[in-house]
């Protein structure tokens, strides 16, 4: 595709941000709005056009942001909607975009709409929510939510169960009900009037479920689950554990009517200029003209290892899957999983490992999406004290370990703070000084700071040293936009013959590049010759970096993890 064709989120780099843990402007321990605009031009020199900024509303924070309580307000420990407008003029003014998180399946259970709608049987708002009646004193059936225990939650006020799929702070939305839809697409409509730049859509797959309430053909109960998956072993096993997950669920995801609402959806959107819907789901039939601009690669992600053979089959499968109008959308990390560096790390060449992940996201074809932190190479951080977790799911699972596997509180802590979200969401480290710069030493963050940050992990240091990873991520992103074929240009892989090396070609506005990468720790040398007699290098991760000289291709030379990029 010609590069002057593109839409802007088309050609950009998106750099999601956690408001919570970002810059914490006012110096109470809490990252917020006013931090962030701090920080803009940090964002601009690193060479980012679009934000992505997770949930700023209103919330009890049960979910850390994702249990709304008001869809058109911004947090009070962020700022207020004065705040948020500066925020976002002066990132247009900057030249870089901004979307929102939009939660649609569910609410606060603190939300005026829901209080409004538990108050009693006939009022207007009841049908806002999934409200059944009990079955002999029990649930209206054996439905479980993913977070634990049961779905449906009994409300003595009105003797009736509500339905919520996450926890029971957050009720579910009835997306049958057009009154919702008018609501949440005014809420929509505020926040694109304001100049919003789009949303990224929030849990997608759940907004719907079988509304006969047909029990799971699975026949385990969660509990059951989660102890077979603590136990199993070999990737037979594992993968039983997987498709029976996948039953328990059925009714409760994924459910018909999903593809209706996303064209309604896009019909609101479409009323304003340039704007852009991603979904939280790597699902390729959401990604369509009248529905999703982007949906997620995840199963990118989803390895312990980024090799040759796995980054290609994903290509494979995921281009050759998209329709032809449709768009890629790469990333390997956010707020939910491990952070890069340290889920591709094998101990030894971290860094080299991440400049190589960086590259991968930035020389595919499709809109790359990074997380902030990833930038200096931020670990992930295990809390040592159940009492810090923030996140819920790690207290859930530290009561898991011990009651069904019988693990000692060590253990059970280890696991929790491993598997939690709390590790990748840890405030972003500023500099040397105590609490990481994030905010006053005096004052407690509202999660640990990664210590890390006394060992250089921090934007500081890094400014200062030219061969840190934050001032390669600079480079990096500078190479991708002086280079119109990687982000317009087709894609097409190339025969290395080698298993440890990845390479393809970017061709288009006139550029036909080589990218190539060395997954192996060793140097190899690789016949390319099928694109031609020689290579002219452009960029190379090794130093000194390679000269912009020809390369022959018959025997190209590639040092251990080496990324190489030339024109051919």
């Amino acid at each position: 595709m010609a590069l002057d064709s593109l839409k802007w989120w088309q050609k950009a780099v998106f750099y999601q941000i956690y408001p919570r843990s970002f810059a914490d402007g006012n110096g109470d321990g809490i990252g917020d709005l006013h931090g962030i605009r701090q920080k803009l031009d940090y964002l601009q020199s690193l060479g980012v056009d679009a934000l992505w900024l997770s949930p700023h509303y209103p919330s009890p924070q049960v979910d850390c942001g994702y249990d709304v309580a008001d869809y058109t307000g911004v947090a009070p420990e962020y700022g207020d909607l004065d705040t948020f407008r500066s925020l976002l003029e002066e990132a247009h003014a900057r030249g870089m975009r901004l979307i929102l998180d939009l939660v649609l399946n569910h609410t606060s259970d603190q939300h005026p709409w829901f209080q409004e709608s538990r108050s009693s049987l006939d009022n207007p708002k009841r049908g806002w929510y999934v409200w059944h009646k009990g079955r002999g004193g029990q649930p209206p059936n054996g439905w479980y939510s993913t977070f634990g225990g049961p779905a449906w939650e009994l409300d003595p006020q009105t003797g009736e169960y509500y339905y919520h799929f996450f926890f029971k702070e957050q009720p579910d939305l009835n997306w049958h009900n057009p009154e919702v839809r008018a609501a949440l697409w005014q809420a929509v409509r505020f926040w694109l009037d304001m100049g919003v730049d789009g949303f990224r859509l929030d849990a997608i797959g759940t907004i719907f479920e079988d509304p006969a309430l047909p029990e799971s053909t699975c026949p385990y109960t969660l509990d059951e689950m989660y102890r077979r998956s603590r136990l199993a072993r070999s990737a037979e096993e594992r993968l039983a554990v997987q498709k029976d997950w996948v039953e328990l669920f059925r009714p409760q995801v994924d459910q018909p009517g999903m593809e209706d609402l996303l064209r309604e959806l896009r019909r609101v959107v479409d009323e304003y200029d340039d704007r852009v819907l991603v979904g939280e789901s790597d699902e390729i039939r959401y990604c369509r003209e009248d529905m999703l601009h982007l949906v997620f690669n995840f199963p990118l992600m989803k390895t312990d290892r980024l090799t040759p053979a796995w980054v290609l089959e994903n290509q494979r499968q995921r281009l050759g899957e998209l329709p032809p109008t449709a768009w890629p959308c790469n990333t390997l990390g956010n707020h939910d999983v491990p952070r890069v560096y340290p889920h591709f790390d094998d101990g030894q060449h971290g860094p080299a490992l991440a400049r190589q992940s960086l590259a991968l996201m930035l020389t595919l074809r499709g809109t790359p999406f990074l997380y902030n932190g990833e930038e200096i190479g931020m670990g992930d951080y295990f809390i040592q004290d159940p009492s810090q977790f923030r996140d819920p799911l790690s207290l859930r699972y530290y009561a898991l370990e011990q009651s069904l596997l019988g693990h000692a509180p060590a253990e059970a802590l280890r696991y929790a703070a491993e598997n939690g979200r709390d590790r990748a969401r840890t405030p972003l480290a500023w500099s040397h000084a105590p609490n990481g710069g994030f905010c006053p030493a005096e004052v407690t963050p509202w999660l640990p700071v990664n210590p890390e940050y006394a060992r250089g992990v921090n934007v500081a240091d890094q400014a200062a040293d030219e061969g840190s990873l934050l001032n390669f991520y600079r480079r990096m992103l500078a190479f991708r936009r002086q280079h119109p074929a990687l982000i317009a240009g087709d894609y097409q892989p190339a025969e290395s013959g080698s298993p440890d090396v990845l390479a393809f070609v970017r061709q288009g506005e006139g550029e036909r590049l080589l990218v190539a990468f060395n997954m192996g720790l060793e140097a190899v040398c690789v016949n390319l010759s099928a694109l031609g007699e020689a290579a002219e290098g452009l960029f190379s991760t090794q130093s000194p970096r390679r000269p912009a000289a020809l390369d022959r291709l018959d025997a190209l030379g590639l040092a251990p993890l080496e990324v190489y990029i030339a024109r051919v």
